[in-house]
């Protein structure tokens, strides 16, 4: 590669547009963090394509969208493009560059009562956050698209277009308020496994009962053949109508803990070997050298031994 642009080589120049606006998530930001105009970072990025012969960027509402070739040509020229620029310095100008809002999505529940937490002293640095909740398979596709910069998620992602490292293990627990609690019978619940719970109302994240479903395959070892009285998508909602009386539930520790300390939920089961659910913080290749996205990456990590 060479900044040759009569003919078909590459121009390392387009390349390092290329790479900021895939880091930054927007042409304007990019154009910011490499101190170029806008238009010309419009006009390097279209010649860039054209010369490679595909797509990099969707256009969205508010910032691009990378293409699949994109998050594969970040992921090969992000580390020779640092590494050149280590060697003959950085060409950005020196005045201060605002650093766009870090993008990070992951599970409502584990953004509202482990991340955002965590992450608080932050703010006060100057480190913005753009942050949103949903289902992990459907964030991770978003975190592939280019459409996040790190996302918590609750499944391993599969293939190399991310990189995957264990934040946290959520342990399960079967939860009910004190008064259903006294009406089940524990120990023959331990001693004949779910029949004991006949008759009580199932409280669920989902109409398919997932986490009810892994529990009752994990810790009794039969498949739970019921339906749940209420369907909730939310495990916070969960977790407030069960501590009512409106049923139990099974629900991740770390979000029921309060709960538990002050009697207002009661475990009607401790298993030696309860079910568990690993989180992972993932991010893409080539887009880990912004600042701001290390700093909430690296913090998240540090206060994993917290959760």
């Amino acid at each position: 590669m060479t900044d040759r642009n009569s003919d078909g080589n590459l121009d390392l120049n387009q390349l390092r547009t290329f790479l900021a606006v895939h880091r930054a998530g927007s042409i304007t930001a990019g154009a910011r963090l490499i101190g170029l105009s806008q238009p010309t970072v419009t006009t390097q990025l279209q010649a860039l394509e054209k010369r490679l012969g595909y797509r990099l960027f969707d256009r969205l509402p508010r910032g691009v969208a990378a293409t699949d070739a994109a998050v594969e040509l970040a992921a090969r020229v992000a580390g020779p493009l640092d590494a050149l620029g280590g060697i003959v310095g950085d060409t950005a100008p020196a005045q201060p560059i605002t650093q766009p809002p870090v993008r990070l999505a992951g599970p409502a529940e584990m953004l509202a009562v482990q991340a955002l937490p965590a992450l608080a002293p932050l703010i006060a640095g100057g480190v913005r956050l753009n942050v949103t909740a949903g289902l992990s398979e459907e964030l991770l596709a978003g975190l592939r698209a280019g459409h996040y910069d790190l996302v918590v998620s609750t499944v391993r992602p599969r293939g190399r277009a991310v990189v995957a490292e264990p934040l946290a293990d959520e342990e399960f627990v079967l939860v009910a308020a004190p008064a259903i609690a006294e009406r089940i019978d524990v120990a023959r619940l331990r001693a004949e496994g779910p029949t004991a719970l006949t008759g009580v109302p199932l409280v669920s994240y989902a109409a398919d009962l997932p986490i009810l479903r892994r529990y009752w395959r994990h810790v009794f070892g039969v498949r739970l053949a019921a339906d749940a009285a209420v369907v909730v998508a939310d495990l916070r909602a969960v977790a407030a109508l069960v501590a009512a009386g409106g049923g139990i539930s099974v629900l991740p520790r770390y979000l029921c803990t309060a709960r538990l300390a002050t009697g207002a939920l009661v475990a009607l089961l401790e298993p030696e070997d309860p079910p568990i659910n690993t989180g992972f913080l993932v991010r893409r290749p080539g887009a880990t050298t912004r600042p701001h996205i290390d700093l909430v990456h690296d913090q998240l990590l540090a206060v994993r031994r917290e959760w």
